[in-house]
């Protein structure tokens, strides 16, 4: 497995899109080139090569088609999660780099959703903001509840219709106002 930093690996916007793809569910290199069709094949298979290196995604199966060998991909056991240590070590411009790829591919979920044909899709969506007053232990209590509540979608279980969506969070704090006496 590479040292490399998870952040450095997977704030690369397609390594990004191809670890969201995967989040909850194993999929084929085909399958991975049907959900991604914009990515060429060659630059598919030389982030998900950088990504099995790392250990973020692993490979689960192997089988024969047509004389090459198709593989079937999951994450891994190195969570492709950027933990609060690697963003405090990150510069400004990391940050905001990482930030950025983050939204573009929130933003690109978002455009392959209103340019479907499945008038349906609408029932799935919705996006709001809401100002909330924690501390750190608030904050992580809130993280602890929001975890065990979503554990059990996390992962396919079968045709069962359910229809797989998109939870995407983002935590900015405000810097303090400056009070009125100053």
């Amino acid at each position: 497995m590479d040292d490399s930093s998870i952040a450095d690996v997977v704030m690369h916007p397609v390594r990004l899109r191809i670890i969201q793809q995967l989040g909850g569910r194993s999929l084929t290199t085909a399958q991975l080139r049907a959900a991604l069709p914009d990515i060429t094949q060659a630059t598919l298979y030389r982030h998900v090569a950088t990504l099995v290196e790392s250990g973020i995604l692993s490979v689960v199966e192997e089988r024969k088609v047509r004389g090459a060998v198709e593989r079937t991909l999951a994450l891994g056991d190195r969570m492709a999660h950027v933990d609060q240590a690697e963003l405090r070590a990150m510069s400004d411009a990391q940050l905001r780099s990482a930030f950025l790829a983050f939204l573009g591919d929130l933003s690109a979920d978002f455009d392959r959703f209103v340019d479907s044909e499945d008038a349906t899709l609408r029932d799935f969506v919705g996006f709001g903001r809401v100002p909330l007053y924690v501390d750190a232990a608030d904050l992580a209590a809130i993280q602890a509840g929001l975890s065990e509540l979503l554990a059990p979608y996390l992962s396919q279980t079968g045709d069962d219709g359910r229809r797989r969506v998109s939870l995407a969070t983002v935590l900015v704090p405000e810097p303090e106002l400056p009070s009125a006496a100053d």
